[in-house]
This record gives structure tokens, sequence and C-alpha cells, in this order.
């Protein structure tokens, strides 16, 4: 979403033809509730893999496809390219009154790209596989496909506990936090139940979550909602839309098995509508989307550009041994009031956290090994601004949203290039000025040009001024940040599942 007072219209500067619609394709009916769906001929028709690049919107088509919902997109229907999207007002897709009042009260307006260009076609039911960055808006695009469907086609039958009618799978436990609060945000006033399941949380408390009424959207991480099937307490047999976002994190994390046990839980795929999103459009990723969605429309949003312009980059040139001289001195500078320091480990994280805390400086720990209640907590005090320094990694780090990030500093390079790009986006957010400070050393400086590849340019690289390795003083305090990472309790993971094999619980 874009919000309206930092949103300057766009001017449509070419125009092109439209392109009619195929003469013998009806114009799609309304889409019917998911768990009453039969497999559509039609549909898989329809859907060849269109490509649409978010640079190559024919304007005035896309304005007519979001107003004229009746007649529904032609998802292979080519469109030429004029340079510049017109805006598009969430008002135009004619969504429910109560999602409507919802993205108004949190002053929203225009789509971004991704919201854009996907709306058209998930409103109507099509499945859709888009390829978006962190912080294109991917995650409101899939959620108002999910509420206002839900608010559309409402069950009229007794409902049961532990069956959701939407699904959501996220690689990390902050970004599944982060879309529960989204879809909060936007379900307010429509009577929804939206339940978040995590792992390090107290899963009693979760359960009790999903035992309170039936609830609507789950949210969850793969190995906590394995825990939930194994237990019977959760049945997917009546999933309606099922979303899997950052596939390629996934993939990354090893969670794909995990993930086609659960997707094996829910309807088939010609009975489900499956939205999947990525940054990357790898082989691996394009075979999923085959193997889980039926006949997707192929969703491209190139980034204008990789990096924001309202993100200064430098490179410190330094030696191993001086890189946490270089570290404390940074943060002690004047402008250094919230500061994310990524390092790639987590005993690297937490030593690196530990050093600054006996140093006096103010600073919390995110990684996989904390807990999750501590995690929250922490990053509730960096949002504040109770503590100066977050130290994490890259999976802790993901998909976090926090305004006025001053400085991220790259301690160590991200052997992946795309987490570089991931990492300095925590700064220069919504018209902010920030500063990516990275530290190259003997160990990780051939790591440079594949990220300056990824980036499209030369990063400056300096070395820095003496009185940047000053040697820090001596330790104040004692040790503080012990290692919590503790032996699964859980079962194995990898077990198979038939599709609606979990049993129904009856309401409470």
């Amino acid at each position: 979403m874009q919000n309206t007072e930092n949103k300057e219209s766009a001017e449509t500067t070419d125009s092109v033809e439209n392109k009619e619609p195929s003469a013998n394709k009806e114009p799609l009916a309304d889409k019917e509730p998911s768990a009453h769906k039969e497999p559509s001929a039609d549909k898989a028709g329809q859907m060849s893999e269109a490509v649409v690049q978010a640079a190559t919107i024919n304007a005035s088509a896309a304005a007519e496809d979001a107003s004229s919902a009746e007649e529904g997109p032609q998802p292979d229907a080519a469109v030429d390219a004029p340079p510049v999207v017109p805006d598009i007002p969430f008002s135009q897709f004619k969504l429910e009154k109560p999602l409507e009042r919802a993205i108004k009260e949190l002053g929203y307006k225009f789509c971004t790209p991704i919201q854009a260009q996907s709306l058209r076609y998930t409103l109507r039911g099509f499945d859709v596989t888009g390829k978006a960055q962190t912080g294109t808006g991917k995650t409101a695009a899939f959620l108002i496909t999910i509420i206002n469907d839900l608010l559309k086609n409402p069950v009229t039958e007794e409902r049961f506990i532990g069956e959701p009618r939407a699904l959501i799978l996220a690689p990390t436990r902050e970004l599944v936090m982060q879309i529960a609060s989204d879809a909060q945000n936007l379900s307010k006033g429509c009577g929804l139940h939206v339940v978040a399941m995590v792992g390090g949380e107290d899963y009693k408390k979760q359960l009790a979550a999903v035992d309170s009424r039936p609830v609507d959207i789950v949210v969850a991480t793969p190995g906590r909602l394995i825990d939930f099937l194994q237990n019977d307490q959760l049945y997917l047999g009546l999933v309606e839309i099922l979303v899997i976002d950052e596939a390629d994190r996934m993939l990354d994390m090893g969670f794909i098995p995990q993930v086609r046990t659960i997707v094996s839980r829910t309807p088939h795929k010609d009975c489900r509508q499956t939205l999947l999103f990525s940054a990357t459009f790898t082989p691996e990723i394009i075979e999923l989307t085959s193997r889980w969605a039926m006949d997707p429309v192929m969703i491209e949003i190139a980034p204008e550009r990789v990096a924001t312009d309202t993100i200064e980059q430098i490179v410190y040139l330094v030696t191993t041994g001086d890189k946490y001289k270089l570290l404390y001195n940074i943060i002690k500078a004047d402008g250094a009031d919230k500061v994310i320091v990524f390092n790639n480990r987590r005993d690297q994280v937490r030593k690196l956290a530990d050093s600054l805390y006996r140093n006096g400086v103010s600073c919390g720990l995110l990684s996989g090994e904390v807990a999750q209640n501590k995690r929250v907590k922490t990053l509730e005090a960096f949002r504040d601004g109770d503590i100066q320094v977050l130290v994490a990694t890259d999976v802790a780090g993901r998909g976090l949203h926090i305004d006025d990030v001053s400085h991220v500093i790259n301690y160590s390079l991200p052997e992946e290039a795309e987490d570089y790009v991931h990492r300095i986006g925590r700064t220069g957010r919504a018209g902010a000025i920030g500063t990516s400070i990275s530290f190259a050393c003997e160990e990780d400086s051939f790591l440079l040009p594949n990220i300056e590849d990824k980036l499209g340019q030369k990063l400056p690289c300096v070395y820095p001024e003496a009185d940047l390795l000053a040697e820090p003083p001596a330790f104040t305090r004692p040790s503080h940040f012990k290692d919590e990472s503790k032996p699964s309790a859980r079962g194995g993971r990898s077990g198979g599942g038939k599709g609606g094999s979990g049993k129904p619980r009856p309401r409470r």
C-alpha cells in the first residue's frame, strides 16, 4: 500500500492500444466459496503463464481491469508498455464495505504495483505466483484477497473448531507475527478470527486461541503448524485460500518437505486458490508453482532500483582484528540513534551483542536461539527507542518493519547478495535517509563483486580514519547474553499425510 500523504501522482506519458480479450472466452463467473468448488475446466484453459512486468503494464488497461470487476481479467491478454504506471485506487476494486473501511482507516488509498497487478486476478479467484521484493506491499495484496473472499462468501452452515478457511505460511517467526498483525488491522470490523502459530511461544496459548472460536485465518511457520496437525488439533480439509510467502526463503531454509506435508492436507489445487510469492523465479520455484497452483498467472514486479537512493552505502576495508573497534566507535558517533548490526551466525551475533552490552551499549539480540517472547520484547524496546542497537542474524531480521533506523551495519558481509539487499532495506524507509555500512575484511571481501553485480553499481570502499579505530574502553558489565538454544522437543516432521486426514473437532 502507499500512504496518501507521501504519494505523488504519476502522469502517463505514453499510450498504447488495448488488446481485446480473446473472442471465444466467456466472462469469468463470480467465485464460489472454495469449500464447495469443483475443478474448473474453463480456468485451466484460460490460465496461461503470463508474466506481467510492472514497468511494462498498459496504463489504461490496468485502470480498466481494476474498475470492471464484472467482466474479469484475461490473464493471457498481452499488453505493451508505457513506462509509467498510473495510480490505481483501492476503491476501483469494489471491495467488501468493512474491508474498504479498514483500508481507509489505515490511511491508504492507492495500490503499489504488486497490489494493482495481483488483485485484478486474485479477486476473481485466479491462482497467482508473484515475484516481488520485501517492502513492495505483497502482504497486503494477499491479505486483501483473503479477507474480501471470506466476507463475500460467508459460511452459513455450522462451523467447527480448528477448521481455518485460509492458511498463510511464512518462513520466520517475525514475519508470521508481522503478517498476523497486518491481518488484524485489515480485518478490523470484519468479525474474522486470526490466529498466529510460531515456535518458541507457549503452545497451549496458541491452542487456546484456536479453541476460542472457529478460526478464519491461520498464519504459521511450517514447523509449528505441523505440531498442530500431528496432534489432530487443526484440520486443513476446508482451506479455501493457501498462501506461501517468501517461497525462496522456504527453499533456502530447508522447509519445503514440511510445506509439502502441509499442502497435502489441504484440498486439491483445483478446489482451492493458491497464491505464492517469492523474491526470485528460480527453476525450483517454478517447479513448486506448477505442482501446487492451478495454471497460475505469473506476475513479476521488477523493483525500480535494487537499493533506494535514500540509503547512503559505504564499505570500510578493515582487518578482522579491528572490526569490533570500528563498530564500537561508529555506534558511539553522533547520529547513530537506532542501529541494526547484522552478522552471519548465531554464535557470532551472541558474542557481538554481549561485547557491546559489556561496553555499556544498550543493545538487544535477535536470533533463532532466542525465545519468542524475548524476541517480541526486544523488538518492542527497539521500536520504542529503549535500546539503541539490535544485533541480528539474516533469518531473524528478515521481514522487520521498523521506522527510523538510522544505520544498518554489516559486521560480516552476507554470503548471498540477495541478503545484502534485504539487510540494507531495513533503513531508508518511508522516504527517510539511512546509512548502510559494511565491513570487508580478509575473510569475506571476495563477496563484494557479487553484491555489486546485484546492485548494478560499484560500492565506495575506503579505509577507516584513525579515530574510528580507537581502542574501546574496558568492559564495565558482566556477561549478559547466554546461549539459549535447546534441543527440539518436537518429534519428526518429515512424515507425510493424506489430504484431509485430520480430525475435525466439534465446537466447544
